[in-house]
């Protein structure tokens, strides 16, 4: 399989570069599996195509500030990306850094209020090991001066609005460095009136990583290497998701990341495990769905492993379709995009 068949051409007028005005009032692309067909509504009225019983599953990671500013004592200017916590008060990290010139173990970084990093060693290919100390708590200082950090197909800074907006109304647990985004059009009221309607919802824990805005850079998708992402699933996430499957309801993933989070988690027998660990499941056409029945998305990258997740669920040419129906309807694409349900 090959990955140049998930192409597909957008016009970049159609990224969406600043979220809706309202979060629910994004367009929802509403595509059935069995029938093949393609609608459109709004996303506020959801709930008109999920029944009493339905159970959603949401990720309620919430988006670090990750992306630091400093400068190096020579006086050069340096970029740090926090990619992973390597210790539990925050003091050390794995960081992608970038400068003019290369990095050395020992070396200084000064950032804001007084905050110093010092480059530890080689972490990985790409990363470093760094260490952070300063006069106050690293999170609280970070919760402060970080940046949020946005995909750089958005080609802007980030402003005042992106910490509210770049998160979901249920983020809670900080640790991504990208947001589940078909979260992010739901609204407290949204889901309130869900529930009202009965239908269900669940949450798990994934820390989307920066794997997400990797290329895949082989020819074949079989030859691709999934980055590792942390997750965590409760035991009354793994129960309802048992619940509804028991008396016939419909298990819908918010967002590849927790369909990624539940098909890891399930065992031979289609149950669910709670725990926590790190997934690394690509998934791709062929694979076969254990626990997802219907899934929330956004409108995912040319090329890129999301897509083929997708397109596994709904079959890539039928995806395709619809993406080529999407920018002849003028949908806004990406993180800040409107939505898809498929089902």
């Amino acid at each position: 399989m090959l990955v140049k068949d998930f192409n597909y051409h957008l016009p970049q007028e159609l990224i969406a570069r600043y979220p809706a005005p309202k979060r629910d009032a994004s367009r929802l692309m509403l595509l059935d599996r069995s029938s093949k067909t393609i609608g459109e509504d709004v996303f506020a009225h959801l709930g008109q195509y999920l029944r009493p019983g339905d159970l959603l599953v949401m990720n309620d990671t919430r988006v670090i500030p990750a992306r630091l500013f400093g400068t190096k004592v020579t006086g050069g200017s340096v970029e740090l990306f926090l990619v992973k916590r390597l210790s539990a008060d925050g003091g050390e990290w794995e960081c992608l850094l970038r400068g003019s010139k290369r990095f050395k173990e020992g070396q200084p970084i000064l950032l804001a209020a007084g905050m110093t990093a010092r480059v530890i060693t080689r972490q990985g290919p790409e990363s470093w090991r760094v260490a952070f100390s300063g006069a106050e708590p690293f999170d609280t200082w970070l919760d402060r001066e970080g940046h949020i950090p946005l995909p750089p197909y958005l080609q802007r800074d980030d402003d005042v609005q992106d910490r509210e907006r770049y998160q979901t109304v249920i983020a809670s647990t900080p640790g991504a460095v990208a947001a589940p985004t078909a979260g992010l059009h739901f609204t407290r009221e949204l889901l309130a009136a869900l529930a009202a309607k009965g239908v269900g919802s669940a949450r798990l824990t994934l820390h989307t990583g920066l794997g997400t805005f990797k290329p895949v850079r082989v020819e074949q998708v079989e030859e691709h290497r999934i980055h590792r992402e942390w997750y965590e699933i409760s035991p009354e996430t793994a129960n309802a998701i048992r619940s509804t499957k028991e008396r016939g309801g419909r298990v819908v993933a918010v967002g590849t990341t927790s369909a990624r989070a539940l098909e890891f988690a399930v065992d031979d027998d289609g149950r669910i495990r709670a725990g926590a660990g790190e997934a690394d499941i690509f998934i791709y056409p062929g694979y076969r769905f254990r626990v997802v029945d219907g899934l929330i998305t956004n409108f995912h990258l040319p090329e890129s492993t999301l897509l083929m997740l997708v397109s596994a669920f709904a079959g890539r040419e039928f995806v395709l379709d619809a993406y080529r129906e999407a920018v002849t309807r003028g949908f806004r694409f990406y993180s800040y995009g409107d939505a898809m349900l498929l089902i």
